[in-house]
C-alpha cells in the first residue's frame, strides 16, 4: 500500500446531466443528477484510493451541515480528510455543474478557496510521515508551498495539478518533481506551449507533461521530448477526468516510467469520462 498526500480544493459538487445548458430565464430538467466532493486534489485522492492505497486529503471543509455530505462521500471512497479550520461555521466552497448529455462537455459555476486559505505557518513535519508522494492543486498555495518545500528535503516526489495558472505557482515549481498540466495553464508571459515547456524547465522541473483532452499528451523527461496519444471514446461526462488523471498518475508514478505512467494514467481518465459523474467509474 501506497501513501499519498493531496493538498488543495475540497468543494460539495452538485452535478446534472441534461440535454442542453439552460438558455437565459429558462428552466430545464435533468436527465440524472448526483451529489459528491470535488476539487482537483480532492478527485485526485479518490483515485489515489481506489487501488486501496492509504490517500490524505488536507483541505477546508468546516462544520457547517451541509459538510456531512463531503465527508460521507470521501469516507465512502477511503479518503482521510484533514480540514483544517474544522469549526469554520459557514457553507463549504460549492460548485454547480451542468454536462450536456450528447457531447459529455461540462460547465462550472463555482466558489473556490480563496475565502477558506490555510497559512502555511501551520504546517508540521509529522505531516509528511511514511508520505510517498505529494500533489498539489494550487487552491491552497502557502500550505502547498510549505509541504512541497519540506517534501522536497526528505526526497518525497511533489507532483503538481497545473490545471489553470494560480498566483504563486511559481513559488511551488522549485519544489516540482512532476508538473502535469493542461493546455489550459499558462503562467505569465507563455503564449503557447512551447513557452510553457521553456518557463517549467527554468526551474529545473525534471519531468513536465501538457494534457490536451482528446489530444495526444505532449511530454518531457530529463531531457528528452515526447508524445503519447490517449484512448479515443465516446464520452458520456469530462467532468474531474484531468482530477482523475492526476491521482492515477501519483500512483502508477510510484513504480513506472513517466513516460508508461502517463499512458497509465490516460487509459484510466478515459475510462472515467464513460460515466456520468465523477465516482461511477470506480465502481462498474
Amino acid at each position: 500500500m501506497k501513501m499519498g498526500l493531496f493538498v488543495g480544493l475540497v468543494t460539495l459538487d452538485f452535478i446534472y446531466l441534461a440535454e442542453h445548458l439552460p438558455g437565459s430565464n429558462q428552466k430545464i430538467v435533468a436527465a440524472d443528477a448526483t451529489i459528491a466532493a470535488g476539487g482537483p486534489a480532492t478527485n485526485a485522492a479518490v483515485a489515489f484510493a481506489y487501488w486501496d492505497n492509504s490517500a490524505t486529503l488536507i483541505g477546508v471543509v468546516g462544520c457547517h451541515p451541509m459538510t456531512q455530505l463531503i465527508r460521507s462521500d470521501l469516507a465512502e471512497c477511503g479518503v482521510n480528510l484533514v480540514d483544517w479550520d474544522g469549526n469554520r461555521p459557514e457553507p463549504p466552497s460549492v460548485s454547480s455543474i451542468i454536462v450536456t448529455q450528447t457531447t459529455g462537455e461540462r460547465a462550472v459555476v463555482s466558489v473556490n478557496a480563496t475565502q477558506v486559505q490555510i497559512e502555511g505557518n501551520r504546517f508540521s513535519p509529522h505531516i509528511l510521515q511514511d508520505i510517498d508522494i505529494v500533489l498539489i492543486d494550487g487552491h491552497q498555495m502557502a500550505i502547498g508551498r510549505e509541504i512541497a518545500k519540506a517534501a522536497r528535503s526528505r526526497n518525497i516526489p511533489v507532483a503538481i495539478d497545473g490545471g489553470s495558472w494560480k498566483p504563486g505557482f511559481d513559488t511551488v515549481l522549485p519544489y516540482t518533481n512532476y508538473a502535469i498540466c493542461s493546455a489550459n495553464f499558462q503562467p505569465p508571459g507563455c503564449a503557447n506551449r512551447e513557452e510553457v515547456f521553456a518557463y517549467l524547465q527554468s526551474f529545473d522541473i525534471p519531468h513536465i507533461a501538457i494534457t490536451r483532452g482528446e489530444r495526444s499528451i505532449l511530454f518531457y523527461t530529463e531531457g528528452e521530448r515526447g508524445e503519447i496519444e490517449v484512448p479515443q471514446i465516446e464520452a458520456i461526462d469530462t467532468l474531474g477526468a484531468g482530477d482523475i488523471f492526476h491521482g492515477a498518475f501519483c500512483y502508477f508514478i510510484l513504480s513506472q516510467s513517466f513516460a508508461d505512467a502517463l499512458e497509465s494514467s490516460a487509459r484510466v481518465a478515459s475510462r472515467s469520462c464513460q460515466f456520468f459523474g465523477t465516482r461511477k467509474w470506480r465502481i462498474y
